[in-house]
């Protein structure tokens, strides 16, 4: 029976039988008991599955991973110690050194970071474009080594709609997937794979727990791009992995080749897990992921219109403002409401900038970003330090860019606490 995302949020990866406990158990063990050597050695070799090590496959955290899959609409997930592991075991899993990918330049710092810097350490070098470019020069960045194409939804921080379907149709012309974070937006407000996205990754941190109590991340599948038609190109997928035996992913899992072999290869290898507690935290938030992203989106649209109407305000970026850049992408891909996030800056210097955070009352100055509470960030001092103020144009940050993430308090009193700091 096909169950609506609000249904699925509550009920969704786990189904307990008769005498079962209501609420998702926590498996706090790291391993797992079985009666002989041979049920143990059919684990290893990847012809049985079970649990036998959590590294690998924990019953908390599989729940968690599939209720999030049924909520993007994958065929599988696996959950990550946080966001930036979910982005990395995402391109790793298909990239190695000598492989190269192409990244919208307008992705989160840290992200930035990841693939310019230390993934090329790894020999693995990508290309950054502007998503507002027109194809041709897109088109100009792919090479015969390129293995995939990156954006996020909605951009952090500078809340720029990435256009989905076009991105995902020039990645296909090129025989290589597109991997889109979806954080900001959730499944609640867009689902890519609907759009011809293969890849959907998270920082479960945000929004999907919303209370800022587990850092996490989450790897999702489609199950549709055709590795095998490009099996040259992704032969770690197509070709027999000798650390298995001679097992071919494609072979031996169809659909869930890409999910099985980031677990078996890179989870084995380098770990990156959550803790089965950090999962069950994760679970109780998603439970109410679609109560509190409409909160989010109502408070955030309000506050935004009414920032815009502020003389103090030079811009103003959300989606939802029939005069952004953006709104038609919006319109398109988030209909019911984008996010809670908010870019905007003050007439004046960066040191007004962060003046006026400093004024703030209940409103906090935080790193963190998505969840209940409303606070706020100066990206330029503090989560893009490292750039340079042309990087930061580069990368689609203005340097007196505030972003304020509006939560789910009363959203005359958020208005009140940024007009009494304004004044």
């Amino acid at each position: 029976m096909k169950r609506s995302l609000d249904t699925i949020c509550i009920h969704g990866g786990w189904k307990p039988a008769k005498g079962e406990p209501q609420q998702l158990p926590v498996y706090q063990s790291t391993t797992f008991k079985y009666e002989t050597s041979e049920q143990m050695a059919r684990l290893f070799d990847l012809e049985d599955s079970g649990y036998f090590y959590t590294r690998l496959a924990n019953p908390t955290n599989d729940a968690v991973a599939k209720k999030i899959a049924a909520l993007e609409g994958g065929v599988g997930a696996v959950l990550t110690s946080s966001g930036q592991a979910a982005n990395f075991y995402a391109i790793f899993n298909i990239c190695e050194a000598g492989d190269h990918f192409i990244t919208s330049n307008t992705i989160y710092g840290g992200t930035f970071n990841l693939f310019g810097v230390t993934l090329k350490k790894l020999g693995i070098e990508c290309t950054f474009i502007d998503p507002d470019w027109d194809d041709e020069r897109i088109e100009a960045a792919f090479r015969p080594n390129t293995k995939c194409v990156f954006g996020e939804t909605i951009s952090n921080p500078g809340a720029k709609v990435f256009d989905i379907e076009r991105f995902a149709e020039i990645a296909h012309r090129h025989g290589v997937p597109l991997i889109v974070d979806n954080t900001f937006a959730t499944p609640i407000n867009c689902r890519p794979f609907e759009w011809g996205c293969d890849i959907v990754t998270h920082s479960t941190t945000k929004y999907m727990d919303g209370h800022a109590t587990q850092v996490g991340g989450a790897v999702v599948d489609s199950g549709n791009f055709n590795w095998e038609a490009h099996g040259e190109k992704f032969h770690g997928l197509t070709t027999p992995d000798e650390s298995y035996h001679g097992l071919t992913y494609t072979e031996s899992f169809g659909k869930m080749a890409y999910i099985t072999k980031l677990v078996t290869q890179l989870m084995r290898d380098l770990g990156s897990i959550p803790a089965p507690q950090n999962s069950f935290l994760l679970n109780i938030g998603l439970e109410t992921l679609h109560l509190r992203m409409r909160q989010h989106c109502s408070n955030a649209q309000k506050v935004a219109e009414w920032l815009e109407r502020n003389e103090k305000v030079a811009w103003v970026n959300y989606c939802g403002l029939p005069s952004d850049k953006y709104y038609a992408l919006g319109q398109k891909y988030l209909p019911d409401g984008s996010c809670g996030v908010i870019a905007f800056g003050l007439k004046g210097s960066r040191e007004d900038a962060i003046r006026f955070m400093d004024r703030l009352d209940f409103i906090s100055i935080v790193t963190h970003v998505a969840d209940a509470r409303t606070c706020v960030l100066h990206p330029a001092s503090h989560t893009h330090r490292q750039l340079t103020d042309e990087q930061l144009r580069d990368a689609g940050v203005a340097p007196d860019l505030i972003r304020l993430s509006v939560g789910i308090e009363n959203v005359d009193d958020i208005i009140a606490d940024i007009e009494q700091a304004l004044k």
